[in-house]
């Protein structure tokens, strides 16, 4: 795999480095928006065999453009099968039949727990109130692992969340098993800016690589926490000319 020097974006950063995170053969449950974009990129790069399952029923969508929604009728067009929502919950996500769930935020902290409820300490006057949680909490609860993709901020990256909407690895090691959750929970984070991984012993959120021309201490100061670095911090490799001429050419198909 070659590198190139053709100018590419920090998303475009972001949605390759998240796509490679993915292998070939995974049952990956995907949210519209970034998500979305690193699953199909993935799975028309090294990843041919990757099966896309969407909330709306979708299993095994093959979407020849990226999709609008989840109720888009071109995953229902190109899925292996459409089955309820009931069933993709009650069948496939619960049990632990699927391998990945991509899932993103708007508030994320230092154990990787989500926040897409609300901004502010008070739930009934919050100053922001978000869309709330649709299928995220059972995703990382039981989703075999979570990757989360979020543009990196230190209002986005905060040391603890406002609220958790889909739980991580709460307050650290052990508490995702304490509550009986099935899942490993978040073990990857990919932001604009570099990948974090949790540390195994205590969970936290640790860098282990800086994407190319980012600087460490760009990553602190978006970091609303005293981030732990990896001792072998490494860079991340920049995307190829396939991978950018790819990725750019779903995104036209989408307009």
């Amino acid at each position: 795999m070659t590198t190139t020097d053709i100018a590419y974006t920090s998303d475009e950063m972001m949605s390759v480095a998240a796509s490679r995170a993915l292998r070939d053969g995974m049952s990956c449950f995907v949210g519209i928006g970034l998500p979305s974009t690193a699953a199909n990129l993935a799975r028309r790069t090294h990843a041919p065999s990757l099966n896309l399952i969407y909330e709306s029923g979708c299993l095994g969508a093959k979407p020849s453009r990226l999709p609008l929604s989840i109720g888009d009728g071109e995953l229902a067009d190109t899925a292996d099968a459409v089955v309820s929502v009931p069933e993709v919950f009650n069948y496939w996500l619960q049990p632990g039949r699927i391998d990945v769930g991509f899932l993103s935020a708007a508030q994320l902290d230092k154990f990787g727990n989500i926040n897409t409820t609300v901004i502010g300490a008070d739930y009934r006057e919050p100053k922001v109130r978000l869309p709330g949680a649709g299928g995220a909490p059972e995703i990382a609860a039981s989703c075999r692992e979570v990757f989360v993709v979020l543009r990196q901020s230190s209002r986005s990256f905060v040391d603890k969340v406002d609220f958790i909407t889909s739980f991580g690895h709460g307050t650290g090691k052990g508490h995702r098993e304490r509550l009986g959750l099935r899942g490993a929970g978040p073990t990857l984070v990919v932001t604009d800016l570099g990948l974090m991984r949790p540390d195994p012993e205590s969970r936290e959120l640790t860098l282990t690589e800086l994407h190319p021309g980012v600087k460490l201490e760009q990553v602190r100061q978006a970091t609303g926490w005293q981030l732990q670095v990896a001792e072998d911090l490494r860079t991340t490799t920049a995307p190829t000319e396939d991978d950018l001429r790819i990725l750019r050419e779903l995104k036209k198909a989408s307009r």
